[in-house]
């Protein structure tokens, strides 16, 4: 008997999920335009300061690792 109710309720099992129609259903973000003519100047600032601080890094980090590594193979 509940090989039969479970043989009746599968190919609901396998239909498409539905998303929820309706008025109740709406996205928690929203979109607006974002302001060209003022730009965050902080924002930017920070993002390019901290854009060459880590370029700087890596390229010192790596002339690092270049010395180490023909120090360590005896190539000076």
């Amino acid at each position: 008997m509940a090989l039969f109710a479970l043989l009746r309720s599968f190919p609901r099992l396998l239909a498409p999920a539905r998303l929820p129609s309706g008025s109740y259903a709406r996205s928690k973000f929203y979109v607006r335009e974002p302001l060209h003519d003022k730009p965050d100047w902080l924002k930017v600032g920070l993002t390019l300061g901290t854009s060459a601080f880590l370029w700087l890094y890596l390229i010192r980090q790596h002339n690092e690792d270049i010395l180490e590594y023909k120090r360590r193979n005896g190539l000076e």
